[in-house]
Parts: structure tokens; sequence; C-alpha cells
């Protein structure tokens, strides 16, 4: 049950994906799916093939044609949702992709009726596949489609004003699957580029495909350093997107605030970890800024409930229904921010135009899948009566985890959906005071866990 999670499946080749185990995923999603059609794409991982295979036998088997369009980036495979196929318009869609995780994982990301497969859903899925027998075998029924030239076509057409534009863009694919589609898209708009590591490899040989830890963007900052006057770092299946200039690793909510420039007081949604400075700048715009769940599936969920214009996580996530489809492409999002610039826009200077705040990255406390939710429930109650020497608390936001904003700034716990960690992260006006904001909370978290 293990491989079950919040956002999506994910576990370790062979161990725990096997053809047994998909070919079960396989046969229990056909019956979650009205329709007849699925959509089915794999990263560059070397056993991703093998699981698509596992995974047809089970959606055959349980009824269901496939529409197979070999390696794609996640954004390619959401994409093929929105599309017509000699006439026919996907179900479903399912990526198989273990992300930015090691080598020897993978896993499925879920899409039914254009909407996120997750949370209870993935859960009772799991507990059916527990459950049931092996299915029953199938003619093999996949139909070839070319997910990646309509992809390519639809972003070359969206954003040809930028042809021949003269930034010089440096970019790091990570070997992960984003270089599929960036070489033809880059080349047919006559963009200035160099990439690094652009040819897939499921072995990742350069370096580990995610752009949210330092140590994965040293060589693309040091070519932009070189040679170049912005730079994109992409992780594993392509969603999630890092963005460098010669001042700035700009993270995704200082990203928010940058796309909304060029659009009509836009409703924004963003996560629990997102900077108070995101919030309050959108508010003082007139635009409308919603504080919701991390996770891609919730902002998706939260961006069709409430019609937003955009959503992001600070981990670079980034959800386009301005001009799009509302999910998130880091693809897709590399073009906007190029479009900001060839616009005008000095993304250093506007940075620099807002309120200074000391920030921490993303701290992670480890405990057990048992034990952090509990140690948060824990946290909450401590909260109602804080020890006296406790930062005066102005508020509470409970909505994912707890977020506690001072007078000068805020501290966030919460339980990761998909480890067994809690996340913290710190915000305040000077760096001492975010400090002191980091270990009032430390310092609950620790008595939390030894009260358990």
């Amino acid at each position: 049950m293990s491989i079950y999670r919040e956002y999506d499946i994910r576990g370790i080749y062979e161990k725990e994906l096997n053809e047994e185990s998909v070919t079960r995923i396989g046969y229990a999603l056909a019956s979650k799916i009205k329709g007849e059609y699925v959509a089915v794409g794999y990263d560059a991982r070397s056993h991703s093939p093998i699981l698509f295979e596992y995974l047809v036998a089970g959606l055959n088997a349980g009824g269901k044609k496939v529409l197979g369009m070999g390696m794609v980036p996640t954004p390619v495979n959401y994409f093929t949702n929105y599309q017509e196929w000699d006439g026919i318009t996907p179900d479903a869609s399912i990526m198989i992709t273990g992300s930015h995780n090691p080598s020897e994982y993978n896993g499925f990301k879920i899409t039914v009726d254009k909407a996120p497969f997750f949370s209870e859903d993935i859960y009772a899925l799991g507990r059916e596949c527990e459950s049931m027998d092996f299915p029953p075998k199938a003619t093999r029924d996949v139909t070839e489609i070319d997910a990646v030239k309509r992809y390519v076509d639809f972003l070359v057409s969206e954003f040809k004003h930028l042809k021949g534009m003269d930034t010089k863009i440096v970019y790091d694919c990570g070997n992960g699957v984003a270089g599929v589609v960036t070489e033809d898209i880059f080349s047919r708009l006559e963009l200035k580029t160099k990439g690094l590591y652009v040819e897939p490899d499921g072995t990742f040989p350069n370096h580990h495909p995610d752009p949210s830890e330092e140590h994965n963007l040293v060589d693309v900052k040091k070519l932009l350093s070189d040679e170049g006057d912005i730079a994109f770092a992409y992780d594993g299946d392509a969603d999630r997107i890092a963005v460098l200039t010669h001042k700035n690793n700009i993270k995704g909510d200082m990203m928010a605030l940058l796309y909304s420039m060029k659009m009509d007081k836009p409703t924004v949604i963003g996560e629990v970890k997102c900077s108070q400075v995101m919030y309050d700048e959108l508010e003082k715009r007139g635009c409308k800024a919603i504080m919701y769940k991390t996770g891609h599936s919730n902002l998706k969920v939260k961006m069709k409930e409430t019609d937003a214009d955009l959503a992001c996580e600070v981990s670079g996530h980034v959800f386009f229904k301005n001009r799009y489809f509302g999910y998130d492409d880091a693809i897709y999002a590399t073009l906007r921010m190029l479009e900001l610039i060839h616009d005008g826009i000095d993304l250093d200077a506007e940075l620099a135009k807002l309120p200074v705040v000391f920030s921490t990255e993303e701290i992670k406390v480890k405990t057990s899948e048992s034990e952090k939710f509990k140690i948060i429930e824990k946290v909450e109650e401590m909260l109602q009566n804080p020890p006296v020497n406790f930062p005066k608390i102005k508020d509470i936001i409970d909505v994912d985890g707890v977020r506690i904003n001072f007078e000068n700034g805020w501290g966030l716990v919460r339980a990761s959906n998909t480890t067994p960690v809690l996340v913290t992260r710190f915000e305040s006006t000077s760096k001492e005071e975010a400090k002191v904001y980091e270990n009032a909370i430390n310092n609950l978290i620790i008595e939390a866990k030894n009260s358990l």
C-alpha cells in the first residue's frame, strides 16, 4: 500500500512496480474511467516502456483502448486531454514517471475527465488492487499518436511573436524528458539557446533532475555566468521549473508575481509555503490572492473551483489557466517568462522593488509515517496555550498544517503527503527574527514528538 501516495502512485521498479502490481493498477483504473480511450505516455527511465506494456495489459483487460504517445514530458501527457485524435478525445491520461526520484523509482500520474485522480481515490484504488485476482489476458489495443508534434506546433504558434528575440538563453534538462520538446521549440522560434544534458537518460548520469536543490544548478549557473542572459532548469518529467538570472534564483511564488504583471487583475492561488510578499503584493495590485494546500493535484482542483488564472508552488510548479489549460507545465512557463523579457520587463529590477524579507528554504524534519500527522495535531493543540516566551501570534492558518503569522513574519510546519517528514519554512523582515521563529517552532515540534 505504500506505493499509493496522496498525488500519484510511486515505487521501486520490480520490487514494488512489477508485472503483477502494474497490470492490476491498469485493470482497476479501467473501471474508474467512464469512456473508452486512455492516453498513456512515459518518461526517460529505462523501465518506463516495460511498465507501459504492463499497464496497457491491465487497461485492455478492463475494456479500455490506449492512445500511446511514447516518451513525452508530463505536460504533453496532460495536453492530450484537450485534443482530438482522429475524432477521439481521451477520457483519461496516465503518465508513467518517477518525476525527480532516483532512477530505480517509477510511478503514475493520473488524470480522469481532465481532473487529477488523487488522495482518497488513489488510496481506494490501492485497496482494490491488493484484494483482486490477476486480470484476465486481453488482445493488445494501442493506437500510436504523435502528441509531441501536436504540442510543439501549438506552443510555436502561441509564441510566434518571440521569434528571433535577442536574449541569450541557457537551460539544463538534467537528462529528463524536457529535451524531447525543447530543441524543436527553441529552434523553430529561432531563439539563441544553449542546452545542458538535453539527451534523455533515465540513469541521470550528470546530476539529479531536481531544480529545487541548489547543488543541481551548479552547471547551469556556470553556463549562465559565462554565456547567458537567463537560465532555466527542469525536473525529470518537466512539470517543474527553476528560473535563474545573474542576480536571482526566482522561486515559484516570485515567478507568480512576475507572470501576473501581464494579466488583468488575475485570481492567483499560492500554497502555504509561499512568501507573504506574494500575497500582499497581489492584493496591492487589485488581484485576488488565495492561500491553499501544497500539492499539484490540490492546486488544479482549487483552480477549477475558483476559476483562477494562475497558481504556483515555491518548488517551481506553475499552473496557467490564463491563455492555457490549467495544469503545471515547465516548458510553457519558460516561454511565458521569455515573453515578459520580450515585452521589456526587467526581472531583476521588478524583484528589487519588492519588500526585503529573509526566507529559509524548506527545512525537513525526519519523522515516521505513523507520527507525522499526530505531531501536527499536537502542535496545533499546544499553540492554543503557547509557552510564555513564544513570539506573539497574530493568527494561525490551518489550511495545510499550521502557518503561524507573527508580527514581522511567519513560520510553517506541515506534514509531507509523500514522505515521512515534517516540512518547515520561516520568513521575517530580519534574519535574526526568522531564526527566533524557527527555534520557537522547532521546540514545539520536539515537545510534541516527545509527548507521543
